[in-house]
Formats: structure tokens, sequence, C-alpha cells
């Protein structure tokens, strides 16, 4: 499944691109007045193909979850159990994610890929319900092993991470979600995300290590020095992202990976979140580096390695507001900011059919 949604993944359609820049040009605005509304339209078309896009609609949120063997180190002062008590929070429909996609009119699915511990309450269902939360049971291994000791996960473990992500995608898109939000539960897991920033992005452990929920300095830099263990233990080679996926990722960051990956295969948009998503984002474009057209950077997340991340991916984040919570609701956030790029494309005047004098 891999390999084949891989090599499903083509580059943006040239002639659509042109064709949206050329409407972009006859709208009834002044060129360039809508910003970087105007290159994201561009790109939304290019991806489908046509002129003007298909409306971003209905949005379908994925949160993965999992627990990391390296929160062993001390990375963080949450314990373990708060990964499953927040997925039985998301299908209750408490956290802050449910009250955004309430907003936002998004679909809720919680795919449990690698939680340590029992979800509280739970039941599983398929996924793509749009009356609430739903869980989907996927949990390829109990939390990963600690990456400073060995490989967080084995090549096959990585593999069904990832290919759990593809199968997501693509039955939330045949259940008609028109953009796939990313989103992610899983205690310690910024500390995977930032050694994947350094193993991608080729940048300093510090530099791609932020506070995550908000750790005190002797926690930072511990953390910081776990990143670095962890990169001088695997040497990860970037050439090889399920490698890099299995030593130092995690299972929600492999099956965000593939994610991304299927909806760029389907031609789908795909609104990123913050570090966990932009993390697992490098790995995708390992994989094809076509991908990035499918990708949407929702925001400038206040961990440090997702500015790097998206800085190696070449997106510019849609809004920035210094959030740090996860879970898809800086995604959920912007998701209007996508919607009216497209949109201005299906019901803006032109100079000609509106009667408006042109420069």
């Amino acid at each position: 499944m891999l390999e084949s949604t891989v090599a499903a993944i083509r580059p943006l359609d040239e002639a659509a691109m042109a064709a949206a820049r050329e409407l972009q040009g006859r709208l009834t605005k002044p060129a360039g007045s809508l910003g970087a509304l105007e290159p994201l339209s561009v790109r939304l078309a290019g991806l489908a193909g046509a002129c003007p896009p298909p409306l971003p609609e209905p949005a379908a949120v994925a949160i993965f979850a999992g627990d990391h063997g390296v929160h062993a180190q001390g990375v963080t002062p949450w314990p373990q159990e708060v990964t499953a008590q927040m997925i039985a929070n998301f299908l209750a429909g408490g956290a802050v994610v449910n009250a955004f996609a309430r907003q936002a009119g998004a679909s809720v699915t919680v795919v449990d890929v690698g939680v340590a511990t029992p979800i509280p309450g739970a039941g599983a269902e398929g996924p793509g319900d749009p009356t609430g939360p739903r869980l989907v049971a996927a949990n390829v291994r109990p939390g990963t092993r600690d990456m400073t000791v060995t490989a967080a996960m084995t090549r096959d473990e990585a593999r069904v991470a990832v290919e759990t992500g593809i199968r997501v995608a693509g039955e939330l898109i045949d259940a008609g979600a028109g953009i796939l939000l990313t989103g992610d539960m899983g205690i310690g897991n910024t500390t995977p995300s930032a050694t994947l920033v350094a193993a991608f992005g080729g940048v300093d452990a510090e530099a791609a290590t932020g506070r995550g929920t908000g750790v005190d300095d002797e926690t930072y830099a511990r953390k910081v020095a776990v990143v670095r263990a962890a990169l001088a233990r695997h040497e990860p080679d970037p050439a090889d992202p399920l490698g890099v996926l299995a030593t130092v990722g995690g299972l929600e960051h492999a099956a965000l990976t593939g994610l991304i990956l299927g909806a760029a295969a389907r031609r789908v948009p795909v609104l990123l979140d913050g570090v966990i998503a932009v993390s697992a984002a490098l790995a995708a474009a390992a994989f094809a580096p076509d991908a990035v057209g499918a990708m949407v950077a929702g925001h400038r997340s206040a961990e440090p390695g997702a500015t790097a991340a998206l800085r190696h991916l070449g997106l510019e984040p849609l809004i920035d507001l210094g959030l740090r919570l996860g879970e898809g609701t800086g995604a959920l956030l912007a998701l209007p900011v996508v919607t009216g790029a497209v949109r201005v494309l299906h019901e803006v005047a032109t100079f000609d059919s509106a009667g408006v004098a042109e420069k």
C-alpha cells in the first residue's frame, strides 16, 4: 500500500494553475490584494487539476494517538495515562478540538494507533461519523520503545502505522471529505517531533526542540539532551524515511505521514496543524516530494521545530497565534481561510461581468 500510494502522487497541474492565475487577474479587486490567499487558491487549483478547484468541504479532522517510550527519560511532567484520558475527552466532545470542530462543521475521527493504557469507556467504531467523534481501533503496539535505548519501532511496525494513516485518509475521502485536517495526541510526542525535524531538516537538536506543554529549564535541558542522544545513537538517514520514522519517530507521526501521503495521492488538500504534523510532513515529503503540493500550513506553532520544518518544506503558515496545543486546533482555526481562498474563485465577479472598469 505504501509504495502504490507514493507512486500515485504527481506534481501540481500547471494548466489549472495558469487558469487560476488568469482568473485572479480578472476578478473585481486589485491584483495581489488578497495576499497569501491568491497563491493558495492557485496551488489548490493545481492540486485538483481544475479551475476553480472544489470547495474544501466537508472537513474531516483525523486525530492519531500514541504513547512514547522516551517518556521514561523525564521529558515531560505529565503522566502517560493522560493520553488515554484525553482520548476519552475527545470522544465525549469536551476538548478544545471538539469546540473548534463544531464551530467549523468538521467531523472528528480519533485513531488509536499506539496508546499504551486502556481508554476509559471507549468502544471502537469506523471513521467519518458526521454526528460526533468516533474512535478507530488500530493499535500497532502499546507505545513506542525508548529511542535513546533502541529503535522506537521496527520497520514493519512503522510501515503498519504509515499504512493505517493511508487507509484512514482513503476512508474519510470516500465518505465525502473535501479536506483532511491533522490532529494528534500523545504525552511526550514533541520529543520525537524535535528529533524528526532535526533528522529531516538538518537542524541542531536545540533549534528543533521546544518546551512542549511548558516544561521548566531543567526538563528542557534534559529534553534537548535526549534528542541529541537519539540522533547520535541511530544516525537517521533522511533518504530512508521509513527508517527515520522507525528509529526516532512515534506511531502517531508515522500514521500522520500516511494520512498526508494518502491525501496527496487522492489530490485532496491536507491542512497541517502544529509541530507533530509538520514533522510528519517532513517524512511525507521525503517519501514523495510532490506530496508538498497537497500540504497547507494551518498555523505557526510556538514550538521552534515547527518553523524549522515549515522552512524546509517551503510552506508559509496562514495564521500565527502562538498556539501550542495540538489536537488539530490550529488547523481548524485556519480552515475558513482556506475555504475563503477557494470561494473567491467560485463567487467573485470579473471586471467584465460586473461592468467595473479596470485600471
